[in-house]
C-alpha cells in the first residue's frame, strides 16, 4: 500500500491517507487472485457484514444478465411481459434493457439532500426510513413501482434512479420463479464459494431491496469482484458466463451518459447496473452512497473492495480522492509485475 497519487484537485495523497480522508470502514485489494492488502477501521471487522447500498445494484444487474444468457429473459421484451401489473405505470411502455441500463424516462427524482425528493418515498417503501404519521404514500416496494409516472422518453439518456433496479429485481423474480435471495445464492454466492452468509434488507412484506439492501463481508465483496475480473471464473468453476462479463466491460453509449453530468467520470457509461469508466485500463465499478465501492481493473488484474461511512451520500465527495488512488496503485502493481 505504498503508492502515492494526486487527487483531482492536485493534492498528493498516500493510499493510507486516502482511506482516512474518505471514511473507509474497510478496504481490500486483490491482485492476480491474491489478497495483497486488507485493512479495517472503526466498527468493521473481517467476519462482520456491512451494507453495500447501491453496490447491490451490480449484483441485480449481473443476475439479470445471467438470466438473459440462459434465455429466461428477453432484453428487448416489454417490462410488462414479466410484470404485467406495471402496465399503467411509467414502466408500462419500457423495455427490459432500458430498465437495466437506466435509460427510462421517469418523473422520479433521487437527491438525498432534498427531503422532498422521491428517493425518500422509496426509502419509506423499502423499510429503510420510518413511515411518518398520516403518510398516504406506498408502504412497500411493489406498490411504489406501480405508482411511478413517466416523464420524457425511454431509451434517450441515462438517469440514475433506483426504482429501475427494483423493477429489474421483479423481472428476475418472475423469470426465475425464485426470490432474489435464493437466486443470488444459487447463481453466484454458493458457486463462488463465499466465506460468509450475506443478507438483504427487506420491506414490510418481505421483498428484498434489489437496489440497495445487500450486506456482505468485505472479503466476499472482493471475491465477487475477482470473479468478474477473472471473466466470471472463480473457485474452480465458471460462475458468471464470460459473455456476460465481456458485455459489461464493453459498457454502453457514453453519449447517453454524458448529459447526467458526472464530472468525476468523464467518458463513462452505465451497463447492466455497473459503472464503466472507459479509462485507459477499462476499469468498471459497483458504487453505493456513503462510499461503498467495488473497483475492477482488468488491465492491472486488480480489484479494490471498499466499505465506508462517508458523511456525504454522493460519490462526487470521494471520487476525486479514491479514483486517482486506485489508478496509481494499479500502475504500481503493473510496474512491479
Amino acid at each position: 500500500g505504498g503508492s502515492t497519487s494526486t487527487t483531482m484537485d492536485g493534492r498528493p495523497m498516500t493510499f493510507a491517507d486516502m482511506c482516512a480522508e474518505t471514511y473507509a470502514d474497510g478496504i481490500a485489494v486483490v491482485h492476480k487472485g491474491k489478497l495483497i492488502h486488507e485493512r479495517y477501521f472503526g466498527a468493521l471487522k473481517p467476519h462482520k457484514p456491512h451494507i453495500g447500498m447501491s453496490v447491490t445494484k451490480s449484483f441485480t444487474g449481473t443476475l439479470a444478465a445471467m438470466l438473459i444468457a440462459e434465455g429466461k429473459i428477453d432484453p428487448q421484451a416489454p417490462v410488462t411481459e414479466y410484470v404485467p401489473e406495471l402496465k399503467n405505470s411509467a414502466f408500462g411502455d419500457a423495455r427490459v434493457y432500458e430498465v437495466m441500463d437506466m435509460t427510462t424516462g421517469l418523473k422520479y427524482t433521487e437527491v438525498y439532500t432534498d427531503r422532498n425528493s422521491d428517493v425518500w418515498s422509496l426509502r419509506r417503501a423499502n423499510g429503510m426510513a420510518p413511515i411518518p404519521p398520516d403518510y398516504t404514500g406506498a408502504t412497500d416496494i411493489f406498490a411504489l413501482l406501480c405508482m411511478q409516472e413517466k416523464q420524457g422518453e425511454h431509451g434517450k439518456a441515462f438517469a440514475y434512479k433506483t426504482v429501475n433496479t427494483d423493477v429489474l429485481a421483479f423481472i428476475c423474480r418472475r423469470a426465475s420463479g425464485m426470490t432474489l435471495s435464493d437466486l443470488l445464492s444459487d447463481r453466484i454466492w454458493a458457486p463462488m464459494g463465499a466465506e460468509e452468509d450475506a443478507h438483504y434488507h427487506v420491506d414490510r412484506i418481505g421483498t428484498e431491496s434489489g437496489g440497495g439492501g445487500l450486506s456482505t463481508t468485505l472479503r466476499d465483496l472482493a471475491r465477487f469482484g475477482e470473479t468478474m475480473r477473472n471473466h466470471g471464473y472463480f473457485n474452480g468453476r465458471q460462475v458468471v458466463p464470460a459473455s456476460v462479463v465481456a458485455e459489461i466491460e464493453r459498457g454502453a453509449d457514453p453519449a447517453k451518459f454524458k448529459p447526467a453530468g458526472y464530472t468525476t467520470l468523464p467518458g463513462g457509461s452505465y451497463k447492466s447496473q455497473w459503472w464503466i469508466t472507459h479509462n485507459e485500463h477499462g476499469a468498471y465499478m459497483a458504487r453505493g452512497v456513503y462510499g461503498q465501492g467495488l473497483y475492477i481493473d482488468p488491465e492491472a488484474e486488480m480489484v479494490v473492495a471498499r466499505y465506508a461511512s462517508h458523511p456525504v451520500a454522493g460519490n462526487a465527495a470521494n471520487d476525486p480522492v479514491t479514483l486517482p488512488a486506485y489508478m496509481a496503485l494499479a500502475k504500481q502493481l503493473m510496474a512491479d509485475g
